[in-house]
């Protein structure tokens, strides 16, 4: 299996009520398409073999027996198919009829599973033919094409590939998952990964969104995959119209969706390694199958073995090159705007508390230290505070261009906050003195000796002005260790914890639009600046020297690589199979391949700053704070990481 990833198929065939001889050759043809376009699992609508809407004809032996045929000509016709296939069907069982699905793989059946909840309101009157599933799970004799062998009748069926980790599957029938108490919340907490519904749901107006939302949810409150596959084209029409409305979702997120009034096959690319991962992740006591919550996983289930396909197939399913940060515009503006509240909230909150009335901040002319700024603007302003107790100080030294220090003290003053410029070379040099350094060598105690004096400076600053020093260190430079201990890895509150480099531009451009003027063409010059700590001296045309992302790596590759190693949990080689698919004609496997064992080194060798990192407010998934998120020791070894 590929990185954990199996391919699923919902398929909804135009199918013509009560002619099950018609229907049984789409259902095979469909499946025989899905299952040559690498589909590990086919999902057929509800009761699809003859018709949802057949009425009092489900009372005719005709019908019926003529559904038994079909399936046995549907598992005969799957013979030598690994893909697990759910056909629904009507099914008699001890003088009963039941609304069923047939899960079927390579020539048997492997169990029916019975539908529970049946409608019986307005355009909907199961209870008319068919009974409710059993409340426990009965195993009964079945024949098909000439074979005898015993299957799980009941709802309490997981269908377990034995040659893929995390494939499990489950099911329930449309109004199952309407209930307050679905099928499905007992499926998940017995370890199915994968639900599948057949469903026959009638299109009305508002229905679709419903639907959806309904299916979203519960994927995301399950923490499982959801295929929905519902009826379409074919079913009577003498009181309703079906859309075949498919979908394919995962924790949440849709990952497929059909057009309404468009019958066909669905495809999507579950993830059920990412599932089985957040389910670790998630503190809750029903995924750790405690005795905490009710008594679901005690009830026995049946768990029916198959043996899935497990050859290569084109994964096509697309990943966001930056993960942080959404690419829906209407949805960006939301995010950076909440983005900067929870900043701003956050550091009111502290001010309040310690009755401090005061910040200071060393401002670079660089991106981190212009969103800090513009965070303290905001509070300040929100708390009905002068701006001027905003104390930035620009301390220019060995690296600093006249770019970047012109930049700091524009942003200073267009934004109203008390300016105060104070060079630290000379006070670096007489250090370099004091403990003996050569200043012509440039080495990492002439950078690291210009990052703690300035921290020095502000702290003092800050006891003198009875305020606290403002943090402007980002969550991709803490991942990295790219700062200077008790330098700039230093401050009293870091409202840029967890924001990571690729977000910091968009919260910036974000705050430039609204602010307009000339804060915007100051903010947007700095923008446009390259990220440097400007620690080394300026080439011979007075531009910055030492690039960051020369050194470090680039940032985008490096929040890819953050986002989906720490809030994802997967593996290196996933990532970079995933960073080598989404980079594609950007950075090619060798550069991504050099970062991300670089990312890997430092991310463990550095986790002694983090491990005494200041307090800093979480905006997002992913955070690095010792406290609240990442509890990692800081001699833990990169060897298995690298290896992988």
């Amino acid at each position: 299996m590929q990185h954990g990833f199996i391919k699923v198929c919902a398929a909804t065939p135009e199918i013509r009520v009560a002619d099950v001889k018609y229907n049984v050759s789409l259902i095979i043809k469909a499946i025989k398409e899905s299952a040559a376009n690498g589909s590990r699992l086919t999902v057929f609508p509800e009761l699809c073999l003859c018709g949802y809407t057949c009425g009092d004809l489900f009372n005719q032996s005709v019908l019926l027996n003529a559904c038994e045929t079909a399936i046995d000509e549907i598992t005969k016709s799957t013979k030598g198919l690994k893909t697990l296939v759910f056909v629904g069907a009507p099914f008699s069982n001890g003088g009963k009829l039941y609304n069923c699905a047939f899960v079927i793989n390579n020539g048997l059946i492997l169990g029916i599973v019975p539908k529970t909840y049946l409608p019986d309101y307005g355009e909907f009157y199961e209870k008319r033919y068919f009974c409710s599933a059993p409340d426990k799970l009965e195993y009964i004799d079945y024949k098909s094409n000439g074979e005898n062998y015993t299957i799980g009748f009941g709802t309490r069926q997981i269908f377990k590939a034995d040659n893929c980790r995390n494939f499990s599957v489950a099911c329930e029938i449309c109004e199952d998952l309407w209930a307050p108490f679905s099928p499905s919340v007992n499926h998940v907490g017995a370890g199915a990964d994968i639900i599948v519904n057949l469903s026959c749901s009638d299109e009305t107006v508002g229905k679709a969104d419903y639907r959806r939302n309904l299916i979203k949810t519960q994927s995301a409150k399950l923490v499982c995959g959801y295929i929905y596959c519902d009826a379409g084209d074919g079913e009577s029409t003498t009181d309703m119209v079906f859309s075949g409305h498919n979908l394919i979702c995962e924790n949440g997120s849709i990952l497929s969706e059909s057009k309404l009034f468009e019958n066909g096959l669905l495809y999507g690319e579950i993830d059920t390694e990412f599932l089985s991962l957040e389910r670790k992740r998630i503190a809750s006591g029903y995924f750790h199958n405690n005795d905490s919550h009710c008594d679901i996983c005690k009830n026995d289930y049946k768990i029916a073995k198959f043996e899935a396909e497990d050859k290569p197939f084109d994964i096509t399913r697309k990943y966001s090159k930056t993960p942080f940060v959404p690419e829906d515009g209407i949805k960006l503006k939301e995010r950076t705007e909440l983005i900067l509240t929870i900043q701003q909230k956050g550091l009111e909150k502290r001010l309040k508390h310690i009755g401090c009335k005061s910040v200071v901040l060393g401002v670079s002319g660089g991106l981190d230290s212009a969103l800090a700024l513009l965070v303290a603007c905001r509070t300040f302003a929100s708390l009905g505070w002068d701006k001027k107790n905003i104390i930035a100080v620009s301390m220019p030294a060995f690296g600093t261009t006249e770019k970047t220090k012109s930049n700091a003290l524009k942003l200073i003053a267009a934004l109203g906050a008390t300016s105060r410029v104070i060079p630290v070379g000379d006070t670096v040099l007489k250090h370099f003195k004091d403990i003996g350094h050569d200043a012509d060598n440039k080495n990492v105690t002439y950078e690291n000796a210009q990052a703690r004096m300035r921290t020095m400076v502000l702290m003092d600053i800050a006891n003198d002005e009875n305020g606290i020093v403002l943090g402007t260190g980002d969550l991709s430079e803490l991942a990295l260790g790219w700062a200077t201990y008790s330098g700039d890895h230093m401050s009293m509150y870091g409202v840029n914890a967890s924001v990571p480099k690729t977000l910091v531009k968009h919260l910036i451009a974000y705050e430039a639009e609204k602010l307009g003027g000339e804060t915007n063409k100051i903010l947007t010059d700095i923008l446009n600046t390259e990220i440097s700590p400007e620690l080394l001296p300026p080439d011979k045309n007075g531009n910055i020297a030492q690039k960051t992302e020369d050194i470090v790596g680039p940032y985008v590759l490096h929040d890819f690589f953050i986002y989906y190693s720490l809030r994802c949990g997967f593996s290196p080689s996933k990532i970079k199979f995933l960073a080598v698919k989404s980079f594609k004609g950007i950075y090619d496997e060798e550069t991504i391949d050099k970062w991300l064992k670089s990312f890997y080194k430092r991310f463990f060798k550095h986790q002694f700053k983090r491990s005494c990192a200041p307090d800093g407010v979480k905006v997002g998934s992913v955070s690095l704070s010792p406290r609240a998120d990442l509890r990692l020791p800081s001699d833990a070894v990169a060897a298995l990481w690298l290896e992988n």
